[in-house]
C-alpha cells in the first residue's frame, strides 16, 4: 500500500525529531559534552540562608556563572561556583550573598577588589559577605526593647 519513499521519508523525519530533542535536552540542560569552557572557584560563608544550586553568579549585575555546589564543612557553608572562562576574578574579590528584589531568589555578587593577582582553576576566595535573614531583621526590631 506505502511505498519504500514513504518509508524513507518517515525514517528520516523520526531521526531528525530525535536529533532535535536530543539536542534541546543537551542545551536546555545545560550539559558540557566538548569539554569545559568555564573554572571552578569556591567560598566559605557563615550562611547561605536560601542560596541553592544553581543560582546565579554576577559580576556588576551581569551573570557569570553559577553555583555548582554548596557543602557543609567546618560548621561553615562551602560554595562551590563555576564562572565562565575569560572572567577575571582577582583573588581579593568579596562574595557577598543577595537577593533580587525584595522577596526574589538569592544570588552571588562578586564585587572586584583592586589586586592584580587573577583567581584561576579551584581558586578559593577569602572575603565573603554571609546572607542577612529578612526574618531575623524583622524580629530584632519588633522584640527590641
Amino acid at each position: 500500500m506505502y511505498g519504500k519513499k514513504t518509508e524513507i521519508s518517515v525514517g528520516i523525519f523520526m531521526i531528525l525529531g530525535i536529533a532535535c530533542l536530543v539536542y534541546l535536552s543537551v542545551n536546555l540542560g545545560g550539559i558540557d559534552l566538548f569539554g569545559s569552557d568555564s573554572f571552578v572557584i569556591d567560598a566559605r560563608f557563615g550562611s547561605i540562608e536560601g542560596l541553592e544550586v544553581a543560582a546565579s553568579v554576577e559580576i556588576a549585575g551581569v551573570p557569570v556563572g553559577k553555583v555548582k555546589r554548596i557543602t557543609l564543612e567546618e560548621n561553615e557553608a562551602l560554595v562551590q561556583m563555576e564562572i565562565k572562562k575569560g572572567t577575571q576574578i582577582t583573588d581579593d574579590t568579596i562574595a557577598s550573598i543577595r537577593t533580587k528584589g525584595v522577596i526574589g531568589d538569592k544570588f552571588v555578587k562578586l564585587s572586584p577588589g583592586g589586586s592584580d593577582d587573577l583567581l584561576e582553576d579551584q581558586g578559593f576566595l577569602m572575603n565573603t559577605e554571609s546572607a542577612i535573614s529578612l526574618e531575623e531583621l524583622v524580629s530584632k526590631y519588633i522584640f527590641k526593647k
